[in-house]
């Protein structure tokens, strides 16, 4: 059975639980993330922290990329957005690119799109040749294994939406003044060629989901549900990896403190 298949599309958050769970997780990454940048506990650095955000168009990148980092000061998150490389940075490696906004020690970056357009638009729109994208799932694993073992926390999402949200979502953004700037024709093109991007999603997560960086899939049909699974999920990883290093995390109770004070 393929990953996406396995994701239960029809979960669903209330709003008051949504709220109650959103409230404890933003703590919990306060928390952490204070831990993180030496703020707190022995008042060290701890290990950077990247958030790499991948999904379909409209799946709630956006959405659940705000609410990860509202509770952060924005002095200490790095978020950065990535499109078609240009012209400069197609006469590089295709990994080039990225490394000047990883974070260092006790730094955290949350990344909308990353390397991973090699095995997914470059691969499907051919942009890239198919001795490029082929070779790419290698190469990013040695990429993140290296990451890694210098002490990242790699946190990946994949936002999965389905066909029927996706199209419900176009066509809000279509009536919506405010909002029509996020649709565009390549939208519509690449939802056309959903078959070939799930295949290449499945080999994807597939071939490049390891112990140190793996994947997350997020049901996304319901935005509540998915804003809260991203802020738990990236709350357990750097929880459990911080753990495994002896790290006392500490964590105070809910509603001590106000994320956004």
């Amino acid at each position: 059975m393929s990953r996406l298949s396995e994701v239960d599309l029809s979960a669903k958050l209330s709003k008051h639980q949504a709220e109650e769970r959103l409230e404890a997780a933003s703590h919990r990454l306060l928390h952490l993330r204070l831990l993180l940048g030496g703020q707190l506990g022995e008042h060290k650095l701890g290990p950077p922290l990247c958030v790499v955000f991948e999904g379909w168009d409209a799946s709630g990148k956006g959405g659940a990329i705000k609410r990860l980092v509202a509770p952060l000061d924005p002095r200490h998150v790095r978020v950065a957005q990535f499109a078609a490389p240009t012209y400069d940075e197609k006469r590089h490696h295709f990994l080039w690119r990225f490394w000047p906004v990883l974070p260092g020690w006790g730094g955290m970056a949350v990344l909308d799109r990353s390397w991973y357009g090699r095995v997914l638009v470059e691969r499907v729109e051919g942009f890239a040749t198919t001795e490029q994208w082929s070779r790419a799932y290698d190469e990013i694993v040695e990429f993140e294994r290296t990451l890694a073992a210098e002490g990242m926390i790699l946190v990946k999402l994949w936002m999965h939406v389905s066909e029927e949200e996706q199209l419900a979502r176009f066509e809000d953004r279509r009536t919506d003044p405010l909002r029509s700037w996020k649709l565009t024709d390549e939208d519509w093109r690449n939802r056309e060629k959903r078959p070939q991007y799930e295949e290449a999603v499945e080999e994807m997560l597939e071939r490049t989901h390891r112990p140190s960086a793996p994947w997350h899939v997020v049901a996304g049909d319901n935005k509540r549900l998915a804003r809260v699974s991203v802020i738990e999920t990236v709350c357990a990883a750097v929880e459990g990896e911080l753990a495994a290093r002896g790290v006392d995390l500490d964590l105070p109770d809910v509603g001590s403190t106000d994320p956004l004070d």
